[in-house]
C-alpha cells in the first residue's frame, strides 16, 4: 500500500482550522442527541415541501418568453452553459431593486456557493508572495481556508463593536509596505458577521472605502446575513456606496433559498486592462478561472434559484422576508433565554454580545473554551457550541465560544440554554477573582 506522509503534501492540509472543523463534525456525530448551537446552517422549515418542478418551469417559461423559445429554454437545464452563469440578469435586477447595487449582468459570475467566489477572487488578486489578504479578526474560516489553500499570506485586523477597525487596517497597510509587501484585498462581512455577529457602523463604511482608494486595495464584501436586519434598520451594502469600484461583492442563496442548491454569486465590475485588447470586467477573468475549477455552476440549480426569485417578483427582499422573521425570532429567543440564565446566576466573567440580526451570539468565558470543555459540555449536559479560537487568525478567542440559533426550534433554544447554564455553573468558574459582569456585553 502506498503511504503518503502528510508533510510532503500541501501545507494547507495541516491547517489547524481544518483540524478544528473535523473535530467539531466528529463530536456532533458522537453526540447526535445533544442540542447543538454549533452549526450555522439555515433552518429547514422554509424549504420543506419545496416545489422544485414549479420553480424550474417558472424559469424555463421566463427564458422562452425572452426569445429563446420553449425547446432551447428547456435545453438550458441539461447542458454545461457559460462559466459566468445563466441567471446573471435576474440576479443583477434583484440586487439593483433591493440593495441599490447597480451592476451590469456581465459584471457577475454565478458560482458554486460563496466559497467558490472567495477562492476565485483570491486566486485572481493574490498574484505574488508579496500580495497579502487582510481579514477581520475574528473572521469566517471559509476565507482563511481559501487563502491557506492558495498559499496566500493573511494579516488579521481587529474589530470592535462597530466592526473592522479602519485605523488598525491603515496601520497594517503601512506595516506591509515597510516589509516590502502590499495589502491587495481586505475581507469583511459588514452585516452580522460569522462568527461574532458584529455589524459595521454606518459611519465606518465610507471610511473603509476611502482607505481602500488611498491604499489601493479591493474590499471583499461577504453579504450572507444582511437580509436578517430588522425592518427599518437596514444599512447600505458597501457595494451600494462604491463610487470608485473598490468593492467585490460576494453573496449566497443558501440562506434565502436553500443550501442544497449550492449557488452563490460575485459582483466584480472592476476594469481589467489587457495588452492590445479592450478592457474587460474582473468578472470575465474570474469566469476564465472558473473553467479550470468547476467549469460551470449547475444549470438546474441556477434555474431553481431564478425561479424562486421570479415567483417573488424578482426581489431578494420578498423572497427572504419570512426567513428573516424566523431568524430574528430565534435570535430574540436565544437572547431572552441567556438573560434568564444570567438573572439566575452565572459564573463571574461569563458575558455575551447582543447582535441585532444574523445567526450568531458570541460568549466570553473566564476559562478556556477549548475541545476539552466542549467534550465535557456534550457528554455531561447534552449541549454543543463552537469554540471561537479557529476564527481568530491573530491567535485570540481562546476563551470565547459561538452560539448559533439558526437551526433550532424555539423550545430547543430554551432547553439548550438551560443545559448550557447548568454546564457553565459547574465548569466555567473563574480561576482568579477577576471577571466581568454576566450578560449584555457588546
Amino acid at each position: 500500500m502506498t503511504v503518503l506522509p502528510r508533510d510532503v503534501l500541501h501545507a494547507s492540509l495541516q491547517d489547524p482550522v481544518l483540524e478544528s472543523i473535523g473535530f467539531l463534525n466528529e463530536i456532533m456525530g458522537r453526540y447526535p442527541d445533544a442540542l447543538s448551537f454549533a452549526p450555522g446552517a439555515p433552518h429547514p422549515a422554509p424549504y420543506e415541501g419545496l416545489d422544485t418542478a414549479r420553480y424550474l418551469d417558472r424559469f424555463t417559461a421566463h427564458a422562452a418568453a425572452s426569445g429563446l423559445g420553449p425547446e432551447r429554454a428547456a435545453r438550458l437545464l441539461y447542458e454545461y452553459g457559460p462559466a459566468r452563469g445563466l441567471i446573471n440578469g435576474i440576479v443583477a435586477d434583484a440586487l439593483r431593486r433591493d440593495q441599490g447595487i447597480d451592476a451590469d449582468p456581465d459584471a457577475l459570475v454565478i458560482t458554486v456557493g460563496a466559497q467558490e467566489a472567495m477562492f476565485l477572487v483570491l486566486r485572481a488578486l493574490i498574484a505574488s508572495p508579496g500580495d497579502v489578504l487582510a481579514v477581520s479578526d475574528p473572521c469566517f474560516v471559509g476565507i482563511t481556508s481559501a487563502a491557506s489553500l492558495l498559499g496566500a499570506a493573511v494579516v488579521p485586523v481587529p474589530e470592535d463593536a462597530d466592526g473592522l477597525d479602519v485605523g488598525a487596517l491603515a496601520e497594517a497597510c503601512r506595516a506591509a509596505r515597510r516589509s516590502g509587501r502590499r495589502i491587495r484585498a481586505c475581507y469583511v462581512a459588514p452585516d452580522y458577521a460569522n462568527p461574532g455577529g458584529t455589524r459595521m457602523a454606518a459611519g465606518r463604511r465610507p471610511r473603509l472605502l476611502e482607505l481602500a482608494a488611498q491604499e489601493d486595495f479591493l474590499v471583499l464584501e461577504d453579504n450572507a446575513y444582511g437580509f436578517t436586519a430588522p425592518p427599518g434598520a437596514e444599512l447600505p451594502a458597501l457595494k451600494a456606496l462604491d463610487g470608485g469600484r473598490r468593492v467585490v461583492h460576494i453573496g449566497t442563496f443558501a440562506k434565502v433559498c436553500f443550501p442544497g442548491a449550492r449557488v452563490g454569486y460575485v459582483v466584480a465590475d472592476q476594469s481589467v486592462s489587457t495588452a492590445g485588447a479592450a478592457a474587460v470586467p474582473l468578472a470575465a477573468e474570474l469566469a476564465r478561472l472558473k473553467t479550470a475549477v468547476t467549469v460551470n455552476t449547475s444549470p438546474v440549480c441556477q434555474a431553481l434559484i431564478a425561479g424562486m426569485l421570479l415567483e417573488h417578483g424578482g426581489s431578494l427582499a420578498e423572497l427572504s422576508r419570512a426567513r428573516s422573521a424566523l431568524y430574528r425570532r430565534n435570535l430574540a429567543r436565544l437572547l431572552r433565554a441567556l438573560d434568564r440564565e444570567g438573572a439566575a446566576g452565572l459564573p463571574e466573567g461569563v458575558e455575551w454580545n447582543r447582535p441585532g440580526g444574523g445567526f450568531f451570539v458570541r460568549m466570553r468565558l473566564p476559562v478556556p473554551a477549548d475541545a476539552g470543555l466542549l467534550e465535557a459540555s456534550a457528554a455531561g449536559y447534552g449541549v454543543l457550541w463552537t469554540p471561537m479560537a479557529p476564527f481568530h487568525p491573530g491567535g485570540g478567542g481562546t476563551r470565547t465560544l459561538r452560539l448559533s440559533c439558526s437551526y433550532l426550534e424555539p423550545e430547543e433554544i430554551d432547553e439548550g440554554v438551560r443545559r448550557l447554564g447548568a454546564f457553565l455553573r459547574e465548569h466555567a468558574r473563574p480561576r482568579s477573582g477577576a471577571g466581568a459582569r454576566p450578560g449584555g456585553s457588546s
